[in-house]
């Protein structure tokens, strides 16, 4: 634990951190790319480029720092996060690189004094600590599981195959024949890509979009203009391509009774997730009422519609309710669609007014924090809303 005085030494250069701004960060960043260029294979480098990832750890230093004194309310940080490392494969040695370029960041931007830098040293100690054991945990329990592994482990692409005009699903089974771990709907795999094309070893995270069936995993990806890895898995990866993948992870998932209704709301890619959880409903038979809600910009980008109108099919407790944006000459509204423009949930607010219903949403951060407000306007207590952001997290 840490002294008082450390505590509030460390809280003592809260105003100045928050003077700052991410520019603390970013010298934080390139003072670490420069001398451990080896982490460039680990960090995703376009979040480095487009200020997101800076923004978070930002965020993260301000967070502790205000808390330091208080870890119990960080824990839901520290699980998010710790879930995100050991998809990275950090280890503990990777935390004292961290500390010392933040030690030397602070030192370099500001010269607060050996007072300032101890009491950060201290601090950033007793975090990596909680980290580094929880991480332990998360390693030993991905081991040890049913079809589990620890680090990486080489899988084939079975199956690739367009569900839109931007999104394709991966189908993957390991090389060595063996079952593959049981996961939490919800929950993303790891994908490591090594290639000619690419100038670092790049990581990213997909959500997987079926049910456990302890034989393969399935992945969807949407293809970004400036992404690597999602261009190079639509136009390069081919059936047949072995890539490596670490084991399920994310603190994202369904965790309902049978008899607790859901809403899964969702836009673009971000159905991914939730159609991981509308196939473990279905499988598992849920008894409650489930709502399938999504946005897309029209029938063309529509992915895996096929898949869930087969799903409601069988599903008599489901129903669907589809907006698209701006459809497509050839999208018919009642077959393709329900609603024209944006989710507007007032017109729902009715048969999702159920005080025991829960809330698991993704998409792009505007999309969510539109459909957050819509919640919470109606009366939805933050508790009973879940929801998830690819990339670094932000709060809504």
């Amino acid at each position: 634990m840490l002294d008082s005085q450390t505590i509030a030494t460390v809280k003592s250069t809260i105003p100045l951190l928050a003077a700052t701004g991410p520019k603390l960060t970013a010298h934080f960043y390139d003072r670490m790319f420069a001398h451990n260029p080896e982490l460039k294979d680990i960090f995703n480098m376009s979040n480095q480029r487009n200020g997101d990832q800076r923004q978070a750890l930002f965020d993260a230093i301000c967070a502790y720092a205000a808390n330091i004194e208080n870890l119990a309310a960080l824990l839901p940080a520290v699980e998010r996060i710790a879930q995100k490392h050991t998809s990275f494969n950090i280890q503990p040695e990777q935390y004292n690189i961290v500390g010392g370029h933040l030690l030397a960041t602070l030192d370099e931007m500001f010269s607060p004094g050996q007072e300032v830098l101890d009491a950060w040293g201290k601090a950033y100690g007793v975090l990596a600590n909680v980290f580094i054991q929880r991480e332990e945990q998360i390693y030993q329990q991905s081991e040890t599981d049913n079809g589990g592994w620890r680090d990486l482990r080489a899988f084939r692409i079975l199956k690739k195959q367009p569900q839109s005009d931007v999104i394709c699903s991966f189908v993957l089974a390991p090389v060595d024949g063996g079952r593959v771990a049981d996961f939490k709907p919800g929950q993303y795999l790891a994908v490591y890509i090594k290639h000619d094309s690419l100038e670092h070893q790049e990581i990213r995270q997909y959500s997987l979009t079926t049910s456990p069936n302890g034989e393969f995993y399935r992945i969807a990806v949407k293809r970004e203009d400036q992404g690597k890895v999602s261009n190079y898995l639509h136009q390069q990866a081919q059936e047949g391509d072995v890539i490596y993948i670490a084991p399920p992870h994310g603190d994202f998932f369904l965790d309902v009774a049978p008899t607790t209704p859901v809403a899964l709301i969702s836009a673009g890619v971000g159905q991914t997730p939730m159609l991981g959880m509308l196939n473990t409903l279905h499988d598992n038979q849920h008894q409650a009422q489930i709502h399938w809600l999504h946005a897309a910009e029209n029938g063309s980008v529509h992915a895996f519609a096929d898949e869930v109108a087969d799903i409601a099919g069988r599903m008599p407790n489901l129903s669907r309710h589809v907006w698209y944006r701006e459809p497509g000459a050839d999208d018919v509204e009642g077959r393709d669609y329900h609603s024209r423009g944006l989710m507007d949930l007032s017109a729902l607010q009715g048969s999702l007014a159920d005080p025991q219903m829960h809330y698991y949403f993704c998409g792009p951060v505007a999309f969510m924090q539109f459909v957050g407000k819509q919640l919470l306007e109606m009366g939805v207590e933050a508790e009973r809303i879940h929801y998830e952001c690819f990339g670094p997290h932000k709060v809504l």
